[in-house]
């Protein structure tokens, strides 16, 4: 694997760094806690990592944040997704790739972080509903935790551009 943080720049301007901050960790370093609490509430083994990774994925490309969704894809290839369901998450409404249940995750991320119809709630009570069908008490808490928990880091991702990475072990931050 290359580190990208000498070789990626922006295609306007070569060897210019694509973060627009250095690492926040430098400047908060409580940072790292909160991010290792997340993931510990998330990996209580109640929803699948993948469906995580999947909702992550949705999350990013919601928001066109291109770290988000190359880190997300990374982590679906390393589990041995198929090229099909990874490239599917975009349009998965009509894929015939998914679970009900990934699909009901997918349209509770979808929900969550977009704009509700004029009128209505975001999460309505059917896809509440829909999505209680499909996971247990424990499972929709740590999915809500999960959607959360990539909310958290958008801010991060949108505001600071971290370099896109394949792994978290990968330079982030310039």
């Amino acid at each position: 694997m290359t580190d990208t943080s000498t070789t990626a720049t922006t295609s306007n301007t070569p060897n210019t760094p694509i973060s627009r901050m250095p690492n926040p960790g430098e400047f908060v370093p409580e940072l790292s806690d909160i991010s290792a609490a997340l993931f510990r509430a998330t990996g209580n083994r109640s929803v699948p990592r993948t469906t995580m990774s999947l909702v992550h994925l949705r999350a990013g490309q919601i928001v066109g944040n291109t770290y988000l969704t190359i880190l997300n894809t990374a982590f679906l290839r390393k589990a041995g997704e198929s090229e099909e369901r990874i490239t599917a998450v975009s349009s998965w409404q009509d894929a015939p790739y998914f679970t009900d249940a990934e699909r009901a995750a997918l349209a509770l991320v979808e929900a969550t972080l977009q704009p509700a119809p004029h009128g209505r709630e975001r999460v309505t009570d059917e896809l509440y509903a829909e999505v209680a069908r499909h996971y247990d008490e424990k499972a929709l808490a740590t999915l809500t935790i999960a959607i959360g928990q990539i909310n958290f880091f958008i801010a991060l991702a949108v505001i600071g551009k971290p370099q896109p990475v394949t792994s978290l072990a990968d330079q982030q931050w310039d």
